[in-house]
């Protein structure tokens, strides 16, 4: 039952009862009895517009979602700028990234772990994840191999 529909009953109940409206306390329920009438029209108004907001709030958060999805599209490669393959550089097993030759370091400050390729002077890395500007030293041998595959593959 429903809050107008016992609303709805009381009202029938007093009306059957044949309170007195002339006596001081018949016009207080009588009062009483109309204000629980008006107040449940207006819940069950509340409960409509809250529903409909409901709904409207249920299709702006699947609009969203769609939204999200073309904008955020993790398709991208992390180890290059490629968007054939959805891979780490730990697990890289796509041809793409074949070519070019990758070094890994740790960040002195949070411990991510941070993949470049030759291109990038290891002596001004900045962390992705943290911010934090450090230098990394490479090996000559291992820089040298890593900008001759690079000049090859263009």
């Amino acid at each position: 039952m429903t809050i107008s529909e016992k609303a709805a009953y009381i009202k029938g109940l007093a009306d059957g009862t044949e309170i007195d409206n002339t006596t001081k306390e018949g016009k207080l329920i009588l009062a009483l009895i109309d204000i629980v009438g008006e107040m449940a029209e207006a819940i069950a108004d509340l409960e409509a517009d809250v529903d409909t907001a409901f709904d409207y709030c249920e299709e702006l958060d699947e609009d969203l979602g769609a939204v999200e999805e073309l904008l955020i599209e993790d398709d991208e490669c992390d180890c290059c700028d490629c968007d054939d393959c959805d891979c780490d550089c730990d697990d890289c097993d796509c041809d793409c990234c074949d070519d070019e030759e990758y070094f890994e370091v740790e960040c002195p400050s949070c411990g991510e772990t941070i993949c470049f390729d030759g291109s990038i002077d290891p002596e001004e890395l900045a962390c992705p994840a943290c911010g934090e500007k450090f230098e990394c030293i490479i090996a000559e041998d291992d820089l040298a191999d890593a900008e001759a595959t690079e000049e090859a593959a263009e």
